[in-house]
C-alpha cells in the first residue's frame, strides 16, 4: 500500500477488524470462490456473507467478477486483490497527518458515505 493515506488506513484497518472480513479473506487466499460455496465453506449465510464482501470490496480488498456457469446461471466470483500493508509507528504517524477530519475512527471519511 505503500505511502497509505490516513483515510485510506482507517478505512482498511477497520474493514480487517472484523472476524467475519478476515476469515473471508482467508478463504480466499485458496482462489476465487462465488458467493454460495463460499458460503457453505465458511459456514455463514449468503446474506451476511453478502454484508462482508460488499466492505472488503468498498475497501479494495477483494474483487467481483461476473461469470456464466456451463448451464447459463450468472455466477459472481470474488477473488483476494493484491495488498500489502507494513505498518510501523513511521508509517502511522505520517498516515496520522493527513487525516481529513479528526473523528473517532467509527465514521466514514468524508466524502465516502
Amino acid at each position: 500500500m505503500g505511502d497509505v493515506s490516513g483515510d485510506r488506513l482507517v478505512e482498511v484497518l477497520a474493514t480487517l477488524a472484523s472476524p467475519h472480513r478476515l476469515r473471508v479473506l482467508a478463504a480466499l487466499t485458496g482462489g476465487r470462490a462465488y458467493v454460495s460455496q463460499l458460503a457453505r465453506d465458511l459456514g455463514i449465510s449468503r446474506a451476511l456473507l453478502q454484508v462482508h464482501l460488499k466492505k472488503l470490496e468498498r475497501a479494495g480488498l477483494v474483487t467481483a467478477h461476473l461469470e456464466l456457469s456451463g448451464d447459463g446461471k450468472a455466477l459472481k466470483y470474488y477473488e483476494v486483490a493484491p495488498f500489502s500493508l507494513h505498518l510501523t509507528p513511521d508509517v502511522v504517524a505520517a498516515a496520522a497527518a493527513t487525516l481529513s477530519t479528526a473523528g473517532d475512527g467509527d465514521a466514514p471519511p468524508k466524502g465516502t458515505s
